[in-house]
């Protein structure tokens, strides 16, 4: 908040990020249609003297309402990007038809379908590989001076709508772009929440392919409140990522776990270390609590697969010493490391595969034999 020098308070106001590029390519959009923009721009506020300053930026609400009103007025929610009209709706349409699905992959794939219904000059396509969701768009047509725009837009619009779908921060792994760095490509990380890359062979994003298989949680009723707005799946940013908990997982859980700190993790999931514990924290869990975890489950691996000594187990996971080993591992599982390996634990309901820090698990295998023997 900011305070007057009478004392009142004023809120701060909004950030003015968006390029005049943009509001230039819905100009063009108008002058494609021979209609005029006086309307939009007057209710944008956004003055015609601006349209001349490359370097002038306006707010996130202001191009909302550029937007909202050529669409309308154009009766194009495509503003001219293709070779027919998206008639007012079309979005919501796409929308609509993918929100019954039982997860965000089904979801996707509906949605890039229903899109080649609507129009033929671009393609959407997802793949997955099992680890690395892909999201590429094929032009059919050439897009002429609105291509960026067009690749773009179209990319936030899938983007934004997994991100409501699933109410969840859905880190990019890349996003790409077959053109070069724009003057303004400084706002492409703000729109993209990820490394960007240009001068790709095609525009697309990739994102972990986990994502995928989270369940919708939106319904008729919040998409209904969410169409209200033009375009609020371009300008909508979520804080919250509900796979990050399982990211962290695999991370810690990979050859290089064991040594991965904080920050590290950070870096690794290209968020900052502030966000990264907030995020943790919504989710009841800690970069310690994780990292704990994944020692316990590589403790339990070492002891139940194979005949090393208990000392040189301690070593491996990084303990100073057996004895230090030993009490986080008692203090974990109720059991001694020794105690654990031969089997002789009390039964609980917990499992060797779901047990964690302050959960008793149960051995099923013999000592020092694999667990599928």
């Amino acid at each position: 908040m900011l305070t007057t020098a009478s004392g009142r308070r004023h809120a701060p106001q909004p950030k003015a990020a968006t390029p005049m590029a943009f509001v230039q390519a819905v100009m063009r959009g108008f002058e494609r249609y021979g209609a005029n923009p006086a309307e939009a721009m007057q209710r944008a506020q956004i003055a015609p003297a601006q349209l001349r300053r490359p370097e002038a930026r306006v707010t996130a609400a202001q191009f909302e309402a550029l937007c909202g009103v050529a669409m309308q007025q154009l009766d194009d929610e495509a503003l001219g990007w293709f070779s027919r009209r998206l008639p007012w709706g079309s979005y919501g349409l796409l929308c609509r038809a993918s929100l019954g699905a039982p997860n965000l992959g089904v979801a996707l794939k509906r949605w890039c379908r229903h899109h080649r219904l609507l129009v033929d000059d671009i393609q959407l396509q997802l793949s997955d590989d099992g680890q690395l969701a892909t999201l590429v768009i094929d032009e059919a047509h050439d897009l002429g001076d609105l291509r960026e725009f067009c690749l773009l837009t179209s990319l936030r619009y899938l983007h934004g709508y997994a991100c409501w779908a699933v109410d969840s921060r859905i880190a990019l792994r890349e996003a790409s772009f077959p053109f070069a760095a724009p003057a303004h490509a400084a706002v492409y990380p703000l729109l993209f929440p990820g490394p960007v890359a240009f001068d790709a062979p095609r525009a697309g994003f990739s994102f972990d392919a986990h994502y995928l298989q989270l369940p919708l949680r939106r319904d008729e009723r919040a998409l209904r409140t969410m169409l209200q707005h033009a375009l609020p799946l371009t300008v909508l940013q979520y804080r919250r990522d509900r796979l990050l908990v399982q990211r962290v997982r695999d991370l810690l859980q990979g050859p290089a776990g064991e040594s991965l700190r904080a920050e590290g993790l950070a870096r690794a999931l290209n968020v900052s270390l502030r966000t990264l514990h907030r995020h943790l924290r919504q989710e009841g869990a800690s970069v310690q609590s994780l990292k704990d975890e994944a020692r316990l489950g590589r403790a339990q691996q070492l002891l139940g697969r194979t005949r090393q000594p208990v000392k040189q187990i301690a070593h491996q996971l990084g303990y100073r010493s057996e004895k230090s080993f030993a009490r986080a591992f008692r203090q974990w599982t109720g059991a001694t490391p020794s105690d654990w390996r031969t089997g002789a634990v009390p039964t609980r309901s917990d499992t060797a595969s779901g047990a964690g820090p302050g959960k008793m698990a149960t051995r099923a295998a013999g000592p020092g034999m694999p667990d599928h023997a």
